[in-house]
């Protein structure tokens, strides 16, 4: 059982291993590693009898069990990482760099909170890989006070998970064998979820390079003029 595939999870645990993943990813850490858009995606796929019967599954996944329980599991996920940020603070994230965890991954999710804002962040970052997981803890140890955090976590809950299980669903009952494509399909959602990652990770670093030759033209200027006043 591979714990990054998400049709393997899905036919290991079923509905409850889905939940659990949502709720971790949200709110531990370490669920930063784990599948999300692709594993919700998939999930809505295999509500689909033909479909679940192609991969094996005795009956398909239920719909309504998902609709209700991912954005609830999204929701108590968030909410848990949120209290872990306003308790412990910084402290939280002052751990050195390893397989699970990076430091960057705590910088990208803040660079999105100054860059957004508290409101739109937190919904936001529900569609991004990593920052979802620890955007959440970000804003308990940046001060978000609860109750506006707790408005705009269901929204994005709702929007994140029923999103993709309506729309698994959707192709799942619209296209014959759909699980013949599933693995390709992920990819692409994989792919189209890491965009918005690697377009600021460029930004960033045309950032850096502007003022790293800012900085060196103005030390160059800086040294010319020294130079003629002496």
């Amino acid at each position: 059982m591979n714990f990054l595939d998400p049709q393997s999870l899905i036919v290991t645990f079923g509905v409850i291993g889905i939940l659990a993943i949502i709720f971790a990813e949200t709110g531990l850490l370490f669920g930063c590693i784990l599948p999300g858009d692709s594993l919700l995606f998939a999930a809505g796929v295999f509500t689909v009898g033909s479909a679940a019967s192609g991969i094996g599954l005795d009956q398909p996944l239920s719909l309504p069990v998902l609709l209700v329980g991912g954005p609830l599991c999204a929701i108590a996920g968030a909410q848990l990482g949120h209290w872990l940020g306003a308790k412990y603070g910084r402290r939280l994230f002052d751990r050195p760099d390893s397989k699970i965890f990076r430091q960057e991954w705590v910088e990208k999710a803040e660079h999105y909170f100054d860059k957004f804002g508290p409101a739109k962040a937190v919904v936001l970052a529900r569609f991004i890989p990593i920052v979802r997981t620890f955007l959440n803890p970000l804003a308990g140890m940046l001060g978000m006070d609860a109750r506006k955090f707790f408005l705009w976590n269901v929204i994005g809950a709702v929007l994140w998970t029923d999103g993709l299980f309506l729309a698994g669903h959707f192709l799942g009952s619209k296209i014959p064998n759909i699980e013949t494509y599933i693995m390709p399909g992920i990819v692409v959602i994989v792919l189209l979820s890491i965009i918005p990652i690697v377009r600021e990770v460029m930004k960033g670093r045309r950032e850096a390079r502007l003022n790293a030759d800012k900085n060196a033209a103005e030390q160059s200027r800086a040294s010319l003029s020294g130079d003629s006043s002496r």
